[in-house]
């Protein structure tokens, strides 16, 4: 039979034609060719024409860039390709090399992709590189994708173990006066990371893995001293690591390892920023062969829309403070 083709309306509301469809209609054009479908603008109405599928398809698309409209003003080129790109995933329309390439990792929920194009280039570093520093604002899927490539590595026999470790210093105290013993006391500062191995391996697994010590969850104080080979290495939080700190976590690195990084620049917790191992790595470590620089931003959070709101108002707030600073 042949397929139904429905049509659907969508009347635009304070939104104008031009910014929404670009110059002479490029916009338009680059969906039409990457989802199918028609899409024909009458005035203010646009009308979707298509099966089922191309029409929730073209309707999730044109609700995205009319809602990146509103909030920015404008819409760039690279913008629309994101957002494109993003539906055309969800459809399964890439070509079955790159459908495979975004799995990361299958567990105990389903399969874990890379959501954004800068997520399979992180991936895709992940996999060519002993070392991978991953760096940007909260919501990027900088540690939770880690953890997947770490469990996937760990399937492939690729590793015999994963070993991930968190900087403990927002509290301000030493663990050593913190009370309860040794789990307990890091265990506010590494909850993230197991609430994401529980996702993907479920608790009793995980207990498990732990136990038998292939999986650890430590923190960075207590990685002096080892030589970890054979092992995925993940250090997240690391803009709240020293720098003699960093230097001890990548020096532990023995052979058949590989070393995830993740961080945010804008989130030191330290009494002096600029004692961050993070900020000072990006100098000291560019052009070494075998380690990689990912940068997220704005456009990569993948958390509810309003977080790449919140990252933007508070990047605006300290440019601002800077240029306040610097015209004193």
């Amino acid at each position: 039979m042949p397929t139904e083709v429905l049509e659907k309306r969508i009347t635009l509301a304070d939104v104008e034609p031009l910014a929404l469809f670009g110059v002479n209609d490029q916009y338009l054009h680059l969906i039409e060719r990457r989802l199918g479908g028609a899409v024909i603008v009458r005035g203010n109405v646009v009308v979707l024409r298509g099966d089922a599928e191309e029409i929730a398809a073209l309707e999730a698309l044109f609700a995205e860039l009319i809602y990146l409209l509103r909030r920015n003003g404008r819409l760039l080129p690279e913008d629309v390709a994101t957002v494109v790109e993003l539906v055309a995933a969800e459809r399964g329309l890439r070509s079955p090399q790159e459908q495979e390439e975004e799995v990361i990792y299958v567990g105990r929920q389903g399969a874990i992709r890379a959501r954004t194009p800068k997520q399979l280039e992180y991936c895709r570093l992940v996999r060519t590189h002993d070392v991978v520093f991953a760096i940007g604002p909260a919501g990027t899927g900088k540690t939770y994708l880690a953890v997947a490539m770490a469990l996937a590595a760990l399937q492939r026999d690729e590793v015999g173990r994963i070993i991930i470790s968190r900087p403990a210093v927002e509290a301000g105290e030493s663990l050593g006066f913190l009370p309860g013993d040794l789990q307990e006391k890091v265990d506010p500062y590494l909850r993230p990371i197991t609430d994401a191995l529980i996702e993907m391996l479920g608790a009793e697994k995980l207990r498990s893995m732990m136990e038998r010590r292939i999986v650890e969850v430590v923190p960075l104080a207590y990685m002096r001293g080892r030589t970890l080979s054979n092992a995925f290495l993940i250090l997240d939080e690391a803009q709240n690591a020293t720098v003699g700190q960093m230097k001890m976590f990548l020096t532990r690195l023995g052979p058949r390892s590989k070393a995830v990084i993740t961080g945010d620049v804008t989130q030191i917790d330290l009494p002096k920023p600029s004692a961050s191992g993070l900020v000072d790595v990006q100098e000291v470590l560019q052009g070494i062969p075998g380690i990689a620089f990912v940068y997220f931003d704005r456009s990569d959070v993948v958390r509810h829309r309003l977080v790449a709101d919140i990252v933007a108002a508070y990047e605006r707030r300290q440019c601002d403070r800077a240029s306040g600073h610097n015209g004193q």
